[in-house]
């Protein structure tokens, strides 16, 4: 049996993201796929559209066997961290044969070979990433000076695309924990990743979600865009959350936070000029997004703003990250669903992970201890917290998370 794995968010799930799970059955010849999902919050540092158990439900109605969810702590993680995070799982469940992933370039090779110069870190790439960042510029920025010393600009330029940059980090991963794995990479079809409107049959999630905020939207319109029964599940469950339907709670925690002398240096990414930076623009504080424009500057990003402000929200601490990193960064499998070829997955995993796959978060809170607890503790109130924003936008109670099993298909 063949399994490849697919890491992803599905935010929403859309053709993009069919065509891929496609591809690696008609192409690469897959028995079985198995996803490592975001939870109820992206790695832009928003919330899901909604939430992870419906996403759940459209991968497995779409292609996908097994759904598992990717902690907290790296599905609001930089690239790099988000990567080593998943890898880290995918790799402790010891069944899985390949990982499949988008690139800008479909270039298997030059991301290899850009992924191999970033894992072994060699001297001349490391000096001219820290003279160039001394230089004021971004992280991003630098590292693409950085690696023209060593490659064409052509393929230094292949880290400025989004998916390059996760590809490249997903393969890198792999060769840091010299993974039996094997990469797979698909070139991107319609729309870019960032691209913000819908124009063809192949539009980014963003698309889609700039579009499913417009209170005028006309629905029909995303027929095309997504895969039936997922516009069926999105049409008749319009539970959306955005960003700013958590700007009032976030700005409580920054003004509890200033006003209490915590200067931020403990939260997870944080740094002393990023703090500055948002104890200078609190004062003019109106909603997250606007806040995220506020704070945006030449080296700081838009997403880079956004992440640490939901790093401040769910009270996510550098201490933790770290201890994650040092301990391997994954402890635990939580299920989130399957289907009847799922089982053979499931079946596989058992005999041959080392890391518990559990159904129950009540079970799993009594077998963790030290790093993997404080790590599913994240998970259950980041989820507590987007199910308690859910309920107050739509007037109902929150969906308890400890009273979920599974998500069959």
């Amino acid at each position: 049996m063949k399994i490849a794995a697919v890491i992803a968010e599905y935010n929403p799930f859309h053709n993009g993201h069919l065509y891929q799970l496609q591809n690696i059955r008609e192409e690469l010849g897959a028995d079985r796929i198995l996803v490592i999902m975001s939870g109820n919050f992206m790695q832009r540092g928003i919330p899901a559209i909604v939430d992870k158990y419906l996403r759940t439900r459209m991968a497995l109605e779409n292609g996908a066997d097994v759904v598992l969810e990717l902690p907290v702590y790296y599905s609001l993680g930089s690239a790099e961290y988000f990567a080593q995070g998943a890898v880290s799982l995918l790799d402790k469940l010891g069944v899985i044969d390949y990982l499949h992933f988008g690139s800008e370039c479909g270039n298997l090779q030059s991301l290899q070979e850009i992924a191999s110069i970033l894992s072994s870190e060699s001297d001349t790439y490391v000096t001219y990433l820290k003279e160039y960042q001394k230089k004021g510029e971004s992280f991003a920025s630098a590292r693409y000076y950085a690696l023209m010393q060593e490659l064409s600009s052509e393929k230094a330029a292949l880290t400025k695309e989004p998916n390059n940059t996760l590809a490249i980090e997903y393969i890198k991963a792999l060769m840091m924990r010299q993974s039996s794995i094997q990469p797979v990479t698909l070139k991107r079809q319609g729309n870019g990743y960032n691209a913000p409107s819908l124009n063809n049959e192949l539009a980014s999630a963003s698309a889609i979600r700039n579009f499913m905020q417009d209170k005028q939207a006309d629905y029909i319109r995303l027929a095309d865009q997504i895969p039936s029964s997922v516009y069926s599940s999105l049409i008749n469950n319009r539970e959306y959350l955005y960003a700013d339907d958590f700007s009032s709670i976030l700005y409580y925690k920054l003004i509890n936070c200033f006003h209490s002398g915590h200067d931020l240096s403990d939260i997870y990414d944080m740094t002393e000029s990023l703090s500055d930076i948002f104890r200078k623009h609190l004062p003019e504080y109106t909603s997250f997004q606007q806040f995220c424009l506020d704070c945006k500057t030449r080296n700081v990003t838009f997403t880079r703003i956004a992440r640490s402000l939901m790093h401040i929200l769910l009270d996510m601490d550098q201490e933790t990250a770290n201890q994650l990193k040092e301990n391997d960064y994954t402890f635990y499998a939580h299920l989130l669903g399957f289907n009847d070829k799922g089982r053979d997955v499931l079946k596989a995993i058992k005999g041959n992970s080392s890391i518990p796959v559990f159904t129950r978060l009540p079970e799993m809170l009594k077998k963790l201890d030290g790093a993997a607890l404080t790590s599913l503790q994240a998970d259950i109130y980041a989820s507590q917290l987007y199910y308690g924003m859910q309920g107050q936008k739509y007037h109902h109670t929150p969906i308890n998370e400890f009273r979920l099993k599974y998500n069959p298909c």
